[in-house]
């Protein structure tokens, strides 16, 4: 096997063949259960502030207070953001995630004090690490960190160019390996992580004739993705998807509508093609008006929904 080390200024893709697999009928007098579910929503705002506050999953749903950090990112300068890892540090918060910006990628780092300030004490950080960014959809990263330091972690980082390529690298040291691409998938509009392990990430997305669906993809070398249908129509009403953890198998999806600025909760139980249980919680009761939303995530990210 030929290991290479590359530099992400470089996206080029294997062309990989991507399939469908279609679940049963979904089962009736099921329910998901969103009691206790919380998402903690960023955003980046206009002028180039990071914002954070909690969507909780009640009935009806609330939204906790706004927190805005200025000055992380110039005015309109963010193209695309990752979900971004917030680690407690001595009383105050460690950020770290990956952007575009003016068509280059960076890795993005900051801390900030009790008020959300940026602590000018640690080095806030836009690290350059490749251009050739310009023709690309959206960037994920998922970051496998076991609780037991002894098992091995993981670092990959997901991006779709324009015309559909999907493309999949691996961090290793200072570098990164691309290990994985595939076409074919020009026809998704939002990607939310869901499952993770060692082995493999599992994402939800909806597509442009509105279904709603699982991707699988191993992590191991030039692995590509599989797909299960969850729902067959209505969900490209959607720009963008927002998951994270909701007990102990399932989901709090947020899909946000770009046209009418709003933003709808969903409990999505345990990924099972068709038979996946998904409960409408409502219109989360705020205005998505920002330029970019994200997830943060915590270091221990567990996500067991796929």
């Amino acid at each position: 096997m030929l290991r290479k080390t590359v530099s992400l200024a470089s996206a080029g893709a294997l062309a990989l063949t991507l399939g469908v697999a279609a679940g049963a009928p979904a089962q009736a007098g099921t329910s998901a259960t969103a009691a206790a579910c919380s998402l903690r929503l960023g955003s980046v705002t206009a002028t180039g502030a990071h914002t954070s506050r909690t969507l909780n999953a009640t009935a009806p749903i609330t939204v906790g207070g706004v927190r805005g950090t200025a000055g992380v990112f110039g005015p309109n300068a963010v193209q695309h953001t990752s979900t971004f890892v917030g680690t407690p540090l001595l009383g105050e918060e460690s950020r770290a995630g990956l952007t575009v910006m003016g068509g280059a990628l960076y890795s993005s780092t900051y801390v900030v004090d009790g008020q959300s300030q940026i602590d000018p004490k640690y080095p806030h950080n836009n690290l350059r690490i490749g251009g050739g960014w310009s023709n690309f959809r959206w960037i994920e990263q998922s970051i496998h960190r076991p609780s037991d330091a002894g098992k091995p972690s993981r670092t990959t980082l997901y991006a779709q160019e324009t015309n559909g390529t999907t493309t999949r690298w691996i961090a290793e040291g200072t570098g990164w390996r691309v290990t994985a691409g595939v076409g074919g998938l020009s026809t998704i509009k939002s990607l939310a992580l869901i499952g993770r392990t060692y082995t493999n990430d599992t994402f939800i997305t909806n597509t442009r004739d509105g279904k709603l669906i699982t991707l699988q993809w191993p992590s191991k070398y030039l692995s590509g993705p599989t797909s299960t249908v969850v729902r067959d129509k209505t969900w490209q009403t959607f720009e963008q998807l927002i998951a994270t953890s909701c007990g102990a198998n399932g989901t709090l999806l947020l899909g946000i509508d770009r046209d009418t600025q709003s933003g709808y909760l969903y409990a999505v139980g345990h990924a099972a093609g068709r038979n996946t249980v998904i409960k409408s919680l409502g219109k989360v009761p705020m205005t998505f008006s920002d330029p970019q939303y994200f997830r943060w995530a915590p270091k221990y990210d567990t996500l067991n929904g796929g």
